[in-house]
């Protein structure tokens, strides 16, 4: 997954703090956040929540194929 590699050469918003002074929280009296900013920390964390998942399948495979059979489950149960 070589676009991961290139993304982490920049510093994620929880290692660098926000004007907040927390974890990159809500902005107070900043500039209003770019809707192209706003997509990309929405991209970054998507890739992040991706990765993890993999983790976990690959540590938990059993649990991983229960909850994705529960999932399954849920979505046949669930009427429009």
């Amino acid at each position: 997954m070589p676009e991961q590699q290139e993304d982490r050469g920049n510093p994620s918003p929880r290692e660098t703090p926000g004007p907040a002074g927390g974890r990159g929280g809500p902005r107070t009296g900043a500039q209003p956040e770019s809707e192209a900013e706003r997509r990309r920390r929405r991209a970054r964390f998507l890739r992040e929540l991706a990765e993890a998942r993999a983790l976990r399948e690959r540590v938990q495979p059993r649990r991983a194929k229960a909850a994705r059979l529960r999932h399954a489950m849920r979505m046949r149960t669930f009427r429009w």
